[in-house]
């Protein structure tokens, strides 16, 4: 079971680069906000289709809409910000790189959400973050000085 796991996390990741470096070469030749919204209408019709195909489709009433709390609805804004911010970052910076600031960004946003809904500040999860804030930090210390000679 754990190899299940492992092969969906790693298949995750792939999918995850493919996309952002995908979603790039279409901002590059149609424009950052035309991608973005090629991203969102295919992201649209991709889940339609599996809300008909999931079960789930026939739980769905007006009634559940009220019981969703407010700043859910504004997961929206928050996939476009982060459409357009990749699709403008990713022909600038190298996919190590990109791909450590994506998950320094997951990391500590996890941990305000923890903080701020959970009421629980985790130190172990906050002190990993530092230091691979500090690890990426050397890193690039050490490519610019390298660059420099």
């Amino acid at each position: 079971m754990l190899f299940i796991y492992l092969l969906a996390a790693a298949g995750s990741g792939i999918t995850i680069v493919l996309a952002r470096i995908i979603n790039s070469k279409l901002a590059e030749k149609i424009g950052t906000l035309q991608g973005t919204l090629i991203n969102y209408i295919v992201g649209l019709i991709v889940s339609i289709l599996c809300f008909f195909v999931s079960k789930e489709s026939s739980l769905i009433t007006i009634s559940r809409y009220h019981s969703v709390p407010i700043w859910a609805y504004f997961g929206g804004i928050v996939g476009v910000i982060t459409i357009l911010s990749s699709n403008y970052i990713t022909p600038r910076i190298s996919s190590f790189y990109l791909t450590l600031l994506i998950f320094i960004g997951q990391l500590f946003v996890g941990i305000a959400i923890d903080y701020f809904i959970l009421q629980e500040l985790s130190l172990g999860k906050l002190i990993g973050g530092i230091f691979v804030v500090l690890g990426l930090s050397y890193i690039l210390w050490v490519d610019k000085k390298e660059a420099l000679e």
